[in-house]
């Protein structure tokens, strides 16, 4: 996705040049709308495991990440817990 590019500030001098300014606007919110929709269903289509060693390896993954999150968090409640005591 790409960020808006600031375009220099336009001078209109009709209605009919504001109105094919927010109808080409109108569009373009259209095609982003379509285009993020698209993106966001994409993220969450199930996978299809197809064995039982994809199976495995995806328990151990979630398991690795279950424990380094774990680590991490313990981590930072030591470092920065001082941050939450009351005085």
């Amino acid at each position: 996705m790409q960020l808006p590019v600031k375009t220099p500030q336009q001078n209109y001098t009709t209605l009919e040049d504001i109105r094919l300014r927010k109808e080409q606007l109108a569009a373009d919110l259209r095609n982003d709308s379509d285009k993020f929709s698209k993106q966001w269903n994409q993220l969450f289509v199930p996978r299809k495991e197809s064995t039982k060693g994809e199976w495995i390896a995806g328990i151990i993954a979630n398991g690795v990440t279950a424990v380094d999150t774990f680590l991490l968090v313990r981590k930072l409640f030591k470092n920065y817990s001082h941050l939450f005591h009351k005085k």
